[in-house]
């Protein structure tokens, strides 16, 4: 019966965005578009134990403890000690990462001049909507860092 119907695939960029609208608790996602190939702006953004601690500020650290392939829980270590567990799915051009109360999502795809890359992060507690602009400017200074890296420079 299924068959004939029309299947509509989103790209990682649109699948953000449908997760910003609709998802309780997360600011107003960020799209840049920056200057590089998509696979040297994954290849640095999807290095989550290695550059994660880089671009946001709020993480000292992020490390996986179990899973392979796309499907992982990672340890998160805050600037203050703080700990998170978060399950992370990791694919070439998405990552949705959540914790008990903590949700970030980052995607790139392919761009005329080079790649657009967006993220998504919000806190899923009650009251969130207050924090906005705090998670909001994390975001920013993320995506300032990432489009400041050695790597995608020419």
């Amino acid at each position: 019966m299924t068959e004939n119907w029309m299947v509509a695939e989103l790209d990682p960029i649109r699948r953000l965005r449908v997760l910003a609208a609709t998802l309780p608790g997360a600011y107003r996602h960020r799209e840049v578009l920056l200057p590089a190939p998509v696979d040297r702006v994954w290849a640095v953004a999807a290095d989550l134990e290695g550059e994660l601690p880089h671009l946001l500020p709020t993480v000292r650290s992020f490390r996986y403890t179990s899973g392979e392939g796309e499907r992982r829980t990672a340890l998160a270590v805050g600037r203050f000690g703080q700990r998170a567990e978060f399950e992370v799915v990791l694919r070439p051009g998405w990552c949705l990462m959540q914790s008990r109360f903590v949700l970030g999502a980052m995607a790139a795809v392919p761009a005329e001049g080079g790649t657009r890359f967006a993220t998504l992060g919000g806190l899923r507690v009650p009251g969130a909507r207050v924090l906005r602009p705090l998670t909001g400017l994390l975001g920013a200074t993320g995506l300032r860092r990432l489009a400041e890296h050695p790597a995608l420079r020419d």
